[in-house]
């Protein structure tokens, strides 16, 4: 048994001549070799069936790397359609405005250096201001402008004579009523206002004396018949009254050796005012006797007569009387 043994073993080893043979050969595929010796060739296992694997619980990278993997459908676009342009008109160009010339630098003077030395310590001296803060400016409520009885304005008035005017206060006020704070007191009638002392002279008979609220609503009711007739401003006609009824001359009584003798004189333009008040009050006061016209009435005819020059005025026809007799006695 031990012979047979070594004998199989010396078939199966090969000589190292056959092996360098061998691997200098090409090698052929298994089947074709076979066929080659006319053997069949062997069948391919059958392969395995794979084991069901555990499904994985999908995550949510899932569905983003499935959209990475689908291309991108291309969408066809539209043909443009081709538009023509139309051409554009270039502005004219203007002429490059020249650079204006400067003026010369002038020298600068040169300073000893002494000079500069004191400039210095004059700075250095200085203690440095502090910027004060920025003031904002407050804007100031608009004042509405006083008007006489809350409805005629004094400051549009004209005065055409200038002798009359700087008798006439015209300041603006509410009421014209000052309490007698002027009375009293030495060319203090300047003072007081122009209609006020239309209201003062207006308080002559037992009706009206030392009634000043009285007076000031018929000064009011005369203001009103006089705009709603001459359609101006009632303290305008006033002015214009005054204007015409003013006497420019008058006499006075000189004694020459016990015999009194009238001679001419000029009139003071404050005395012309106070008498062409009074004229214009009295004329007003002696129209409502033996007359049904309200007193305010018979102001407003006598103040619009005046301020027209109406020889039917009162106060016109004393102001004639008393220059007519002037320039007799001249």
């Amino acid at each position: 048994m031990a012979a047979k043994k070594e004998d199989s073993s010396k078939e199966k080893k090969p000589s190292k001549a056959a092996a360098k043979k061998a691997k200098a050969a090409p090698k052929r595929p298994a089947a074709k070799a076979a066929a080659s010796k006319g053997k069949k060739p062997k069948a391919k296992p059958k392969a395995k069936p794979k084991k069901a694997e555990a499904k994985k619980p999908k995550t949510a990278m899932e569905p983003a790397k499935k959209a990475a993997k689908k291309p991108e459908k291309k969408v066809k676009e539209p043909a443009k359609k081709a538009v023509k342009k139309k051409p554009v008109k270039k502005a004219p160009k203007r002429p490059a405005k020249k650079p204006a010339k400067k003026p010369p630098a002038k020298p600068k003077e040169e300073v000893a250096p002494a000079e500069k030395e004191e400039v210095a310590e004059e700075r250095a001296e200085k203690p440095a201001k502090k910027k004060a803060p920025k003031k904002v400016a407050r804007k100031e409520p608009e004042l509405t402008p006083l008007l006489v009885f809350g409805r005629w304005d004094l400051t549009g008035i004209e005065i055409r004579d200038q002798g009359l005017a700087r008798h006439m206060n015209l300041s603006p006020t509410f009421l014209p009523h000052t309490g007698g704070r002027w009375a009293n007191r030495p060319f203090a009638k300047q003072r007081v206002n122009l209609v006020e002392r239309l209201t003062n002279n207006m308080m002559r008979t037992e009706k009206y004396t030392g009634k000043k609220g009285k007076t000031i609503q018929v000064v009011k009711r005369a203001f009103g018949t006089i705009e709603r007739r001459a359609k101006k401003n009632p303290v305008q006609v006033l002015v214009e009254a005054l204007e015409n009824a003013a006497p420019r001359e008058e006499i006075t009584r000189l004694r020459f050796g016990g015999i009194s003798v009238p001679r001419a004189v000029d009139v003071a333009p404050a005395r012309r005012l106070d008498l062409a008040l009074r004229h214009l009050c009295r004329g007003a006061v002696t129209a409502t006797y033996k007359n049904k016209k309200p007193i305010h009435a018979c102001l407003a005819d006598e103040i619009i007569m005046a301020a027209g020059g109406d020889i039917n005025s009162y106060a016109i026809g004393k102001k004639e009387e008393m220059e007519r007799v002037a320039a007799s006695a001249r």
